[in-house]
């Protein structure tokens, strides 16, 4: 399946791949454009867009785009919902959620800002939600 975004991903706009990437879709295409496209390009490529404002797989109220793939999908992994509040305290400025937050927050600042495209920044956080997954995992024995 292709699902799409905006370009530019930081937080919110990595999980998401590497959940789908992970638990959802064995073979997605992701594809990042600017914001104002997003919809049209959704349309004209059968992609399934998210973290963007009024679609399924987006923001509502407190929760983050990587909370509506958790409910959509059925992930109820108890991993899985710990890295969720990492993941939402990063993407917002509710840090206090979880004591990772402000990290995870930091170091996709920092991939974005080395990487040259989205995909090669999605590449390099990939590594760090597959740590941070194991360490929830571990945490939740």
């Amino acid at each position: 399946m292709k699902w799409i975004t905006r370009e530019k991903a930081r937080v919110d706009r990595i999980a998401c791949p590497w959940l789908v990437s992970r638990f959802v879709d064995k073979a997605p295409t992701f594809l990042f454009v600017p914001d104002r496209e997003v919809m049209a390009v959704a349309e004209r490529e059968g992609a399934i867009p998210y973290d963007v404002p009024g679609v399924e797989l987006g923001h509502k109220g407190e929760r983050c785009s990587f909370d509506a793939f958790l409910d959509k999908y059925r992930l109820d992994d108890p991993a899985l919902g710990a890295l969720a509040l990492i993941v939402r305290g990063a993407d917002s400025d509710a840090r206090h959620l979880a004591p990772e937050a402000a990290g995870l927050y930091a170091v996709a600042s920092g991939f974005r800002e080395i990487s040259r495209d989205d995909h090669e920044n999605m590449a390099r956080q990939f590594p760090v939600y597959d740590a941070l997954y194991a360490f929830c995992r571990a945490k939740a024995r």
